[in-house]
């Protein structure tokens, strides 16, 4: 455990370019801690708003070019946004005891970056989840799926960037998305092996908790939506929308998941030697037979780091930067009590190919001049850049989030989707049901 203090002022590199990592900058902006504030020069437009840009790309197997860039820019502190960093090692390659890191060490990681490690570690700490089965070749998956009566859910084992899940309603379409991960590579080597569950029923919950390697800290619940089209149809994004909280877990409801899931998760590592320390974020599902966990991630989510951050109170930077060094018991934060709910303006064509370079019109910037003041709405954003006349333009599939406070959910949603409206560009689209879900199902039980 580290005891060092946070300095008073402190440069930090935040390592990732779309809307979560937006999201964390502008919180993070408003910590009286933060020095100077670094991002990839890839990052979006919005990040570059709060942030100055590396001046090379960030790449692990540069790691010499990384320390001496890292020590020239007097950098104590780094926060890994996305996945895929985590996966490849970059807590492990460039940590030192005078420059913690936020995130897991690629062993701790390994619980998002290998599905079928997830589900030994929940199996042999008796977390609650689908039942399922390993498969490494693709005659073993075809057999299993074939041989299968009741629906299944086809996962590769692999990151993919939230689209290697596919839900199926029959063995036609397990068979297709078999095919998918393990016959045509469609992920390429996340689809070496894949896991085959039960289907589960019942709504999605996304719970986050801040975990320092003992001390675990539960963040208020949220509920995204993956699939594409309204009503949930169509095939798995990386996140259309969001809201923060749900109304369908109580208090004990979420005692009972931390006691289930999250103290048998971090437990289960320790005793392979493996101490977790960043974000722990596990899918549940609500079934009838209660809560059951789809799958871990290793990091904040997205989209709903974006709601997260419009309810936050308290000082990020120092939050953070107390999980990283093994001192969450003293963090001191907490969240607004009205709800937020997020909507995800998309390019024509996403989850597809999609076209970039198209002129975004309508777009309201987050600028420093209004951070310290109260607000209720923002416009994260997710893959946008400057074009060569300085206009902000399409650069990816999820290009801005709207993410707004309300009075309620109805009014949150109401006041997101209105946001989403506001912003064009040639093909955009947005789903416009983003909480309707637990709406309908509140008003059906009144």
């Amino acid at each position: 455990m580290t005891t060092s203090p946070l300095p008073e002022k402190l440069n930090v590199l935040l390592v990732g370019t779309g809307g979560r990592e937006h999201a964390l900058a502008w919180r993070l902006s408003q910590s009286p801690h933060l020095g100077k504030l670094w991002v990839e020069p890839s990052a979006n437009a919005g990040l570059l708003q709060f942030a100055t840009a590396c001046p090379e790309e960030f790449s692990l197997n540069r790691k010499y070019y990384l320390e001496r860039w890292l020590i020239k820019e007097q950098i104590g502190f780094i926060i890994i946004g996305p996945e895929g960093p985590l996966a490849e090692g970059m807590v492990d390659a460039l940590a030192l005891p005078t420059r913690p890191i936020f995130g897991p060490t690629k062993a701790a990681a390994r619980l998002e970056w290998d599905k079928a490690y997830a589900k030994s570690i929940m199996r042999q700490t008796s977390i609650p989840t689908a039942e399922g089965r390993v498969c490494t070749t693709l005659s073993a998956a075809l057999t299993y799926v074939t041989e299968r009566d009741e629906p299944c859910v086809v996962k590769a084992t692999g990151l993919c960037a939230g689209k290697g899940v596919t839900v199926c309603r029959n063995a036609t379409e397990a068979i297709a998305a078999v095919q998918k991960c393990m016959g045509t590579r469609a992920f390429g080597e996340a689809g070496d092996s894949v896991v085959i569950e039960e289907r589960l029923e019942g709504q999605e919950v996304s719970i986050l908790a801040l975990v320092d390697g003992r001390t675990i800290t539960l963040l208020d619940t949220c509920q995204d939506y993956k699939q594409v089209g309204e009503g949930d149809t169509g095939p798995n994004t990386g996140g259309m929308g969001a809201f923060c909280p749900t109304p369908l877990l109580s208090d004990s409801d979420m005692q009972a998941i931390a006691r289930d899931v999250f103290v048998p998760a971090v437990d289960g590592l320790r005793r392979q030697g493996v101490e977790f320390r960043g974000v722990l974020f596990a899918g549940i599902m609500l079934t009838p037979a209660g809560p059951k966990v789809l799958e871990f991630n290793c990091r904040f989510g997205d989209p709903e780091t974006q709601v997260l951050m419009a309810r936050f109170r308290g000082d990020l930077l120092k939050t953070l930067w107390l999980t990283a060094t093994g001192n969450l018991a003293d963090a001191d934060f907490g969240f607004d009590q009205r709800p937020a709910c997020c909507v995800v303006v998309c390019s024509e064509g996403y989850p597809g190919p999609h076209p970039k370079g198209r002129t975004i019109q309508g777009l309201q910037m987050i600028d420093s001049a209004s951070d310290s003041k109260a607000g209720d709405h923002w416009m994260f954003h997710g893959a946008t850049k400057r074009d060569a006349a300085g206009k902000v333009a399409t650069s990816g599939g999820r290009v801005v989030t709207a993410t707004c406070l309300g009075s309620d959910l109805e009014d949150a949603s109401g006041r997101a989707t209105a946001l989403a409206a506001s912003v064009t560009f040639r093909g955009s689209f947005f789903r416009r049901d983003i909480g309707h879900r637990v709406l309908k199902s509140h008003k059906s039980m009144s």
